[in-house]
């Protein structure tokens, strides 16, 4: 086996053990906003850390995972957050831990401005 071969397999098994991980902190995790939080970060660590991998080993697919790593790493940011957004106006509750609800706040700081300007 090459270098690159040895690295690359290094980091499929990296990003499995990460999204392992992820799997198990997803049963962890308190209410649906931590589990989404934690499921968003790994998969996007997981997944490039399996395509980097992969392009390692199979240098001609470079193109084709770099795209993949590409979407992913765009995607997942903007998915967790609509599935944390639709979370909070169907009022699932947050774990009591939760000192600060911003967007709560956010919203009833809007109501006021709405209702001073009218």
């Amino acid at each position: 086996m090459e270098i690159l071969e040895i690295t690359g397999a290094a980091l499929v098994l990296l990003g499995a053990i990460v999204l392992l991980i992820a799997a198990i902190g997803l049963l962890r995790m308190p209410d649906s906003y931590n589990r989404i939080q934690v499921g968003t970060k790994a998969s996007t660590a997981g997944v490039a850390l399996i395509m980097i991998g992969f392009a390692l080993i199979v240098p001609t697919w470079f193109g084709k995972l770099f795209t993949i790593v590409l979407f992913v790493m765009l995607t997942n940011p903007i998915s967790s957050h609509v599935l944390m957004r639709a979370a909070h106006r169907t009022g699932h509750p947050l774990t009591s831990g939760t000192v600060v609800d911003a967007l709560k706040q956010d919203e009833e700081n809007e109501k006021n401005d709405e209702h001073a300007t009218v």
